[in-house]
């Protein structure tokens, strides 16, 4: 029998359930490309196992490198996100377990590490990643994607901000409840709910995409949580005519219980949304947002919060613009010249509401923590009053 490589074995020794537990009861995360085979990690109660593959198991996540990049995690996980971005470490099928894996097995110890748990609020269980120590940051993904959108901001935040990524509800590894409303209002209440259940009495968010959308109603409806807002390619209510309004108000999101879109078709979705530019997360992108909409809950709750995305209404007593001019809090609107989903366009529109906002435009599409992340962080640290202490808590600094 052919033994571990050492690189590997040095990982799964320091497997720490306290950093990461998979929720699966028997996860397999599969090692490949230290040697000629691969090998497979068990995780068991507190413990880890490393093993020969098994051809006849699928493995839950798989982790691809070469022996080079192996070692050197293995001695220091700080580059395991860059080698992620340059395509030297790859993770697919299920990136929540494979970076969770590699944030348990980290050289990297202390209370700012990377770290994983599941966090119960009155409405939902909600998946939550953060790092680092220092004034409270909590970060909200967009439609499609999950917290492992913010893997690149977590390592950028972390110096000198706790800083927390979570799976809004019906997303990732939260929990989906079925008749929840996925409006803007609801994941406002699920931001404050986490904000109480972590004992922390106001923060700062970042938000992007269906996550600015929800960052902006926290800061509406609960201004006395927020301090200052971040909204990057923010999802905003529509301006031009909806003509698909009326017949969409009569299709009820649970339809999606039982009548799944063509594989293919997903997949052009979520290529919309995912990046073109950091072609690395793509894949992973893909991989993640299948995760939860092959799941029937997971497929009501995507079609519900992109239905009310679209039937927002923009005017009137209760209209997003109209509400917009209450905001309070200092906010900073990242704007991509590229986006094809949130034209940079609308940054005019916030101006005449917002006239104290700040903006910046990048060379961007959707995503700009992913697509430009040291442009949009050295933005996003700058505009928080943030400043790097030594180096990054996180094990995979960008």
């Amino acid at each position: 029998m052919v033994p571990p490589p050492a690189a590997l074995e040095a990982l799964v020794q320091r497997y720490d359930s306290t950093v990461f537990e998979p929720a699966r009861a028997r996860a397999c995360v599969r090692l490949q490309g230290c040697g000629p085979q691969s090998w497979d990690v068990a995780f068991d109660g507190d413990g880890a196992r490393l093993g020969p593959s098994d051809s006849d198991r699928r493995a839950d996540a798989v982790l691809t490198a070469d022996d080079e990049t192996w070692r050197a995690l293995a001695d220091d996980l700080t580059g395991g996100l860059a080698a992620f971005r340059s395509g030297r470490l790859t993770v697919r099928r299920d990136l929540h377990l494979g970076v969770g894996f590699l944030a348990s097995t980290a050289a990297e110890q202390g209370p700012g590490r990377l770290r994983f748990r599941q966090v119960q609020t009155p409405g939902a269980e909600i998946s939550v990643m953060e790092a680092g120590e220092g004034p409270p940051v909590l970060a909200l993904h967009g439609l499609g994607a999950t917290k492992a959108s913010f893997l690149p901001t977590l390592a950028a935040l972390a110096g000198s901000h706790r800083t927390i990524a979570i799976d809004l509800p019906g997303f990732g590894d939260s929990d989906k409840p079925l008749r929840a409303a996925y409006d803007p209002a609801f994941f406002a209440r699920s931001g404050v709910a986490l904000l109480d259940a972590l004992g922390i009495d106001r923060a700062d968010v970042v938000g992007n995409s269906m996550g600015g959308r929800a960052a902006l109603e926290m800061g509406l409806s609960a201004p006395d949580r927020v301090g200052r807002l971040v909204l990057l390619t923010p999802s905003l209510a529509w301006l031009r005519s909806r003509p698909w309004a009326a017949p969409l108000r009569l299709v009820a999101p649970q339809l999606g219980l039982i009548q799944p879109a063509p594989r293919a078709i997903v997949e052009g979705l979520v290529r919309r949304l995912v990046p073109a530019r950091g072609s690395e997360w793509t894949a992973a992108g893909v991989d993640e947002f299948l995760r939860s909409y092959l799941s029937p809950s997971g497929r009501a709750a995507f079609y519900a919060a992109a239905r009310n995305i679209y039937l927002e209404a923009p005017r009137g007593e209760n209209g997003f613009w109209t509400r917009l001019g209450g905001l309070e809090a200092e906010s900073l609107f990242v704007w991509g010249s590229r986006d094809e989903i949130v034209p940079v366009g609308f940054a005019r529109h916030v101006h005449d509401v917002l006239p104290q906002a700040r903006h910046l435009v990048l060379d961007c599409g959707h995503v700009p923590q992913l697509e430009l992340p040291e442009e949009t962080h050295r933005a996003t640290l700058s505009f928080l009053g943030g400043r790097r202490v030594g180096r990054s808590a996180v094990p995979m600094a960008a």
